[in-house]
Protein backbone atom coordinates (compact mmCIF):
# COMPACT_ATOMS: atom_id res chain seq x y z
CA UNK A 1 0.00 0.00 0.00
CA UNK A 2 1.18 3.36 -1.00
CA UNK A 3 0.99 6.30 1.66
CA UNK A 4 2.09 9.93 0.05
CA UNK A 5 4.54 11.81 2.32
CA UNK A 6 2.79 14.57 4.91
CA UNK A 7 5.28 17.83 5.11
CA UNK A 8 6.93 17.85 8.65
CA UNK A 9 8.98 20.66 10.25
CA UNK A 10 11.67 18.42 11.13
CA UNK A 11 12.88 20.49 14.54
CA UNK A 12 9.44 18.94 15.91
CA UNK A 13 10.89 15.38 15.97
CA UNK A 14 12.70 15.42 19.08
CA UNK A 15 9.55 17.01 21.22
CA UNK A 16 7.51 13.85 19.69
CA UNK A 17 9.65 11.37 20.55
CA UNK A 18 9.70 12.64 24.32
CA UNK A 19 6.00 12.73 23.99
CA UNK A 20 5.58 9.43 22.93
CA UNK A 21 7.57 8.34 25.90
CA UNK A 22 5.83 10.68 28.34
CA UNK A 23 1.82 9.74 27.48
CA UNK A 24 -0.55 10.68 29.45
CA UNK A 25 -2.67 8.22 31.32
CA UNK A 26 -5.26 8.43 28.68
CA UNK A 27 -3.32 8.33 25.91
CA UNK A 28 -1.40 5.43 27.51
CA UNK A 29 -4.67 3.78 27.58
CA UNK A 30 -5.95 4.28 24.30
CA UNK A 31 -2.89 2.95 22.78
CA UNK A 32 -2.18 -0.15 25.08
CA UNK A 33 -5.73 -1.07 25.13
CA UNK A 34 -7.08 -0.61 21.72
CA UNK A 35 -4.99 0.90 19.12
CA UNK A 36 -1.59 -0.61 19.73
CA UNK A 37 -3.06 -4.01 18.18
CA UNK A 38 -5.83 -2.39 15.76
CA UNK A 39 -5.41 -4.47 12.27
CA UNK A 40 -4.57 -0.95 10.82
CA UNK A 41 -1.34 1.00 11.47
CA UNK A 42 -1.83 3.55 13.67
CA UNK A 43 0.98 5.87 14.51
CA UNK A 44 1.49 7.98 18.18
CA UNK A 45 3.02 11.24 17.86
CA UNK A 46 3.00 11.88 14.60
CA UNK A 47 4.61 15.38 13.15
CA UNK A 48 2.26 16.70 10.44
CA UNK A 49 3.30 20.51 9.34
CA UNK A 50 4.36 22.25 12.19
CA UNK A 51 1.78 20.41 14.33
CA UNK A 52 2.43 16.73 16.40
CA UNK A 53 -1.18 14.87 16.36
CA UNK A 54 -1.77 12.36 19.17
CA UNK A 55 -2.50 9.41 17.01
CA UNK A 56 -2.62 9.21 12.83
CA UNK A 57 -4.01 6.32 10.81
CA UNK A 58 -2.38 7.01 7.28
CA UNK A 59 -4.34 4.82 4.96
CA UNK A 60 -7.72 6.38 6.52
CA UNK A 61 -6.32 9.81 6.47
CA UNK A 62 -7.39 10.42 9.92
CA UNK A 63 -5.78 11.76 13.09
CA UNK A 64 -7.10 11.22 16.91
CA UNK A 65 -6.56 13.93 19.60
CA UNK A 66 -7.11 13.21 22.95
CA UNK A 67 -7.88 16.97 24.92
CA UNK A 68 -7.21 17.11 28.72
CA UNK A 69 -8.02 20.26 30.36
CA UNK A 70 -5.19 22.41 28.62
CA UNK A 71 -6.55 22.39 25.66
CA UNK A 72 -10.10 24.05 26.64
CA UNK A 73 -8.60 26.75 28.52
CA UNK A 74 -7.74 29.54 25.73
CA UNK A 75 -6.70 26.51 23.52
CA UNK A 76 -9.72 26.87 21.26
CA UNK A 77 -8.63 28.72 18.50
CA UNK A 78 -5.33 27.09 17.98
CA UNK A 79 -7.11 24.07 17.80
CA UNK A 80 -9.47 25.14 15.44
CA UNK A 81 -6.33 26.45 13.13
CA UNK A 82 -4.62 23.42 13.65
CA UNK A 83 -8.12 21.57 12.81
CA UNK A 84 -8.37 24.10 9.56
CA UNK A 85 -4.83 22.86 8.55
CA UNK A 86 -5.09 19.43 8.65
CA UNK A 87 -8.41 19.49 7.13
CA UNK A 88 -6.38 21.15 4.19
CA UNK A 89 -4.36 18.20 3.62
CA UNK A 90 -7.39 16.06 3.71
CA UNK A 91 -6.94 14.70 7.14
CA UNK A 92 -9.86 14.37 9.22
CA UNK A 93 -9.52 14.85 12.99
CA UNK A 94 -11.53 13.26 15.56
CA UNK A 95 -11.27 14.86 19.27
CA UNK A 96 -12.36 13.14 22.66
CA UNK A 97 -11.97 14.33 26.10
CA UNK A 98 -9.93 12.73 28.82
CA UNK A 99 -13.37 12.53 29.84
CA UNK A 100 -14.53 10.59 27.75
CA UNK A 101 -11.42 7.95 27.83
CA UNK A 102 -12.20 7.47 31.29
CA UNK A 103 -15.45 7.09 31.15
CA UNK A 104 -16.55 5.68 27.87
CA UNK A 105 -13.90 4.09 26.68
CA UNK A 106 -15.64 1.35 25.03
CA UNK A 107 -17.64 4.02 23.01
CA UNK A 108 -14.67 5.84 22.42
CA UNK A 109 -12.95 3.03 20.43
CA UNK A 110 -16.31 2.20 18.51
CA UNK A 111 -16.27 5.77 16.97
CA UNK A 112 -13.22 5.18 15.98
CA UNK A 113 -13.40 2.04 14.71
CA UNK A 114 -15.77 3.30 12.51
CA UNK A 115 -14.61 6.16 11.45
CA UNK A 116 -11.39 4.41 10.31
CA UNK A 117 -13.61 1.86 7.89
CA UNK A 118 -15.67 5.19 6.41
CA UNK A 119 -12.36 6.81 5.82
CA UNK A 120 -10.86 3.75 4.20
CA UNK A 121 -14.22 3.37 2.40
CA UNK A 122 -13.66 6.86 0.38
Amino acid sequence: MKYEHLPYNKNLRQNAVKLRKNMTKQEKHLWYDFLKDYPIKIYKQKVILNYIVDFYCASAKLAIELDGSQHYDGQEDYNAARTEALNGMGITVIRFSNLEIDTNFKGVCEYIDLTIQKQKEN
